[in-house]
This record gives C-alpha cells, sequence and structure tokens, in this order.
C-alpha cells in the first residue's frame, strides 16, 4: 500500500502533496490507488505525476469512470485524483484509469463560451492566480478587475470544493503582474501604469516584469516559491515566453503578436502545470478571449470594497447609486474620490453575474422579474403624475 506518512522529502512534496491531502487519501490507500497530480488533460485521458520509489513519474489515466455531466466536475489540470494502475488498463498506451478526484481547495471558475448557463473550472488547488496584462497595449483596467472578481471567487467556486477547509480569507491569492515592462518607456510613465493597476486591484500586489531584461522576475519567483500558481490572461500578454524563463527552459513555443491589432495567436493549446526551479508549480492556460462572470458575488465584493463600503453610509439601504438623495456612492464620484469609470464597472459586472445566477436560480429569477415589473410600474406612475391629470 501507498505510504501515508508526510515529509518534506516525500515524493510528491514538489507538486504540493502535503497532510492535508494525504488524509483526504486514507480511504483510497486502503483499496491500492496512488495519489497523483493532474498535470494535462487531453480527450478523456490525463497524464499525471505519481510516486516512484524516491522520485516521480507520469503517467496516462482513463477518466472514463469520473466522468460526469457537470462541467465543473469533470477532472482538471491541478486536481488530485486516486488512480488505479493496477486494474485500470485499457490499452497498450494507457497506464490506467482514475477512480476519483480529491476534493479541491480553490478552483478558478468563468463562465463558459457557450451560451448554456455553464461554468467552466480552468485550474484546481491553486495558491496564486497570476493574472497577465501586456504593457505593450494600453491598460484596461476593466478587464483587470474582471479578473480579480473570478480570481476573488476562488473558494467559492463549484466543484468538488473542500469546504471544511475554507474560511472568509481563505481562497488563492492574486497578483496582477504587468509583463513587457520593458515597453512602457521611461520609469515615471510604468510607475503612472503601476499605479494606474492598483487603483483597480485594492491591496492585491501589482508587479512590472520584463522577461527580456530580467526587471521583475526575482520578486515573482520569490512569490510563486513553493506553492501551485496559474497564469491568465489574453493571448499575447508575454504567459508562454514567462513561463519558458520561470520554467528555466524552452516549454512552449512563442509566436509574436500580430501587427493589424496587437492581437496574440494562440501558442498554448492546453493547461499544463511544470515543476518550477525554485520549488511550487506553475499552470500554464491558453490566452483567454473572453472572461465572463461565473457566481461571483463574493469576489465581486471583495474587488469592488471601495464602492462596498461607501454603499453602506447611504441613506437607503437599496440605493442604486443613480441620483438618490442621501448616495453616498455618487457623492464619492462628484469629489473625485471615486472614479465614474469604477462604478461603472462595478454595475458591468453585478448585472453579469447577477444574469449569469439567475439562469441557474429559478428563485432569484423570479425576484428579478418581481423587481423589474415593480420598477416598469413605478415608471408609470412617476410619468402620469409629470403629465397631469388628463381631461
Amino acid at each position: 500500500m501507498f505510504n501515508l506518512t508526510f515529509s518534506a522529502a516525500h515524493p510528491l512534496s514538489a507538486y504540493g502533496w502535503d497532510q492535508g491531502f494525504a488524509e483526504s487519501f486514507v480511504p483510497f490507500a486502503e483499496q491500492g490507488f496512488l495519489p497523483g497530480r493532474i498535470v494535462r488533460v487531453d480527450r478523456g485521458r490525463v497524464d499525471a505525476v505519481v510516486p516512484d520509489g524516491d522520485g516521480v513519474r507520469t503517467v496516462l489515466a482513463d477518466t472514463a469512470l469520473v466522468a460526469t455531466g457537470d462541467p465543473l466536475r469533470v477532472p482538471c489540470t491541478g486536481d488530485w485524483a486516486a488512480l488505479d494502475l493496477a486494474n485500470g488498463r485499457s490499452g497498450s498506451h494507457v497506464d490506467g484509469v482514475v477512480r476519483a478526484l480529491l476534493p479541491r481547495r480553490t478552483a478558478f471558475v468563468r463562465s463558459a463560451s457557450s451560451k448554456r448557463a455553464e461554468g467552466q473550472v480552468l485550474a484546481t488547488n491553486l495558491d496564486h492566480i497570476v493574472i497577465c496584462v501586456s504593457l505593450a497595449e494600453p491598460l484596461d483596467l476593466g478587464r483587470i478587475e474582471r479578473f480579480l472578481a473570478l480570481a476573488m471567487s476562488s473558494a467559492a467556486g463549484e466543484g468538488p470544493l473542500d469546504a471544511s477547509a475554507l474560511s472568509p480569507a481563505s481562497g488563492a491569492q492574486p497578483v496582477i503582474v504587468l509583463t513587457k515592462a520593458d515597453l512602457a518607456g521611461a520609469p515615471e510613465g510604468l510607475a503612472h501604469l503601476v499605479a494606474d493597476a492598483e487603483s483597480a486591484a485594492p491591496g492585491v500586489p501589482v508587479l512590472a516584469v520584463s522577461s527580456a531584461t530580467g526587471d521583475g522576475l526575482d520578486v515573482l519567483r520569490a512569490v510563486l516559491a513553493g506553492g501551485t500558481a496559474v497564469l491568465l490572461g489574453r493571448s499575447g500578454a508575454g504567459k508562454s515566453t514567462l513561463v519558458n524563463v520561470l520554467v528555466g527552459e524552452e516549454v512552449q513555443l512563442v509566436q509574436a503578436i500580430r501587427d493589424r491589432d496587437g492581437k496574440g495567436r494562440h501558442t498554448t493549446t492546453t493547461r499544463d502545470l511544470r515543476p518550477l526551479p525554485g520549488g511550487g508549480v506553475l499552470i500554464d492556460t491558453p490566452g483567454l478571449r473572453g472572461v465572463g462572470m461565473w457566481d461571483a458575488h463574493t469576489g465581486l465584493a471583495r474587488t469592488f470594497s471601495d464602492v462596498e463600503e461607501l454603499a453602506e453610509e447611504c441613506r437607503f439601504h437599496d440605493c442604486a447609486h443613480r441620483g438618490e438623495p442621501g448616495c453616498a456612492v455618487q457623492e464619492a464620484v462628484d469629489s473625485g474620490e471615486l472614479s465614474l469609470r469604477r462604478l461603472e464597472s462595478y454595475r458591468k459586472l453585478q448585472r453579469e453575474n447577477q444574469r449569469i445566477v439567475a439562469k441557474t436560480d429559478a428563485r432569484l429569477r423570479a425576484e428579478l422579474r418581481r423587481d423589474w415589473k415593480q420598477k416598469q410600474a413605478l415608471g408609470r406612475h412617476m410619468m402620469e403624475r409629470k403629465r397631469g391629470p388628463q381631461r
């Protein structure tokens, strides 16, 4: 049976194995299964690292036994799995089968690109979520806030999450990484860009790095050491180049961005987990064209904590911040304390998240419909008062 005694010298410790996962694996060890961390998923099969003496080896396993119609519960890069390598061989190229997934601690989930109300899990069991933003193009603060809201909801996403391990402060820690800092021009200009990003991400570390010059990479390496991190961002954000520099070898193909629109080409096509030389592991992901909200209420409240704190000072608890008397949010906008751009971004993401949740929550859908009818009735009433009595 697999040795469940955990120590820093454990062959899987470099991949994030710890005492908590070891305890979760006890019932599977009794059945003769091996623990493994999924490092890649491809068409119903996964590559996973498993212990092999004092080291590890990579095996190919089928996922048919854990296949489910729920897209939030399918095997994902970063998952810890119970692997049957003794009785699960289904061909000359398949080493075994995935019998179960261990409870996830965190998961980055976005709304799937399809028209159906489905979530898509991009990576699991994360300690850091690195949001990569290229300085080779104008800084999009709204996009940073969108990624951040999802990142800060990483402990609240659905799927086989270990609720007993979560606390209000738990979840993966986001980091904003401004890539291609060497293209930002003078140091004063770079400082302004960092400050702008910090204004959209209160309390979140913002690092400016350059894979070309090496600036800022030592700080980023120190942040990522010893944990599991995922790199997220649009195509052309410099993720593949950053992965190569951090891993210390050319593991990802790098292509130039298109001259006509400054957009990147997809060079990464799968989500791959790779060990880092200084400790920890890194998950690279394909460029994300769209990042839709998914059950991000918690993350939105944390991302826009400044707006939420102002809202608590409004005269009316249901203030919509659109000209009501005693609106502290609108007063902050008028005084310049809060930018109108940030308030509009907050409203936009709140509406989008509410629509997504309503698609899967019949009660909330009914409440929204009732609220809409009440607003319609109030609008008609106010219009009639404005027109006066009809003769």
